[in-house]
């Protein structure tokens, strides 16, 4: 009877998963490998800053991931109302690259070397960054495009 139901359980979050994503993207698995390194370094950086670990900070931190896979949620259900696959992918390496941005800063603040491109980069774009009271949102009126 165990069986059965762990069995079933699985089949049922299967499901869910297919109807989030679709097809299983490996865009889809480096997003989510890139979200666990950005969490994992930002930890390493605060404790080598000698910050305390803080759960709240760190539940955020889980909760803007969480929301950020609905974003692709949403994405991918747009694009299965419009028949392709372009809105899901656009914004699944959109998130990728804001990943891999906070890993190369966290990896910085630990004091690991950057070459001087990646870091007159993330200049760029950190000067592009509206710092409400969370530092997340970006200012698109000033990319030019």
């Amino acid at each position: 009877m165990k069986d059965s139901s762990t069995g079933s359980l699985v089949a049922i979050i299967g499901s869910m998963i297919g109807f989030a994503f679709g097809a299983w993207h490996q865009s889809l698995t480096l997003l989510l490998v890139c979200m666990a390194v950005d969490y994992i370094s930002g930890m390493a950086a605060s404790l080598s800053e000698g910050r305390r670990l803080s759960s709240l900070v760190g539940w955020w931190g889980l909760a803007r991931k969480g929301l950020t896979l609905l974003v692709i949620l949403i994405a991918h259900r747009i694009d299965e109302l419009m028949g392709g696959n372009a809105v899901m992918t656009a914004a699944i390496f959109f998130y990728t690259g804001n990943e891999l941005l906070s890993i190369t800063e966290n990896y910085g603040r630990i004091g690991l070397p950057l070459p001087g491109r990646i870091k007159a980069f993330i200049e760029i774009f950190r000067k592009k960054k509206i710092h409400d009271r969370h530092g997340m949102f970006m200012n698109l009126s000033n990319i030019s495009g």
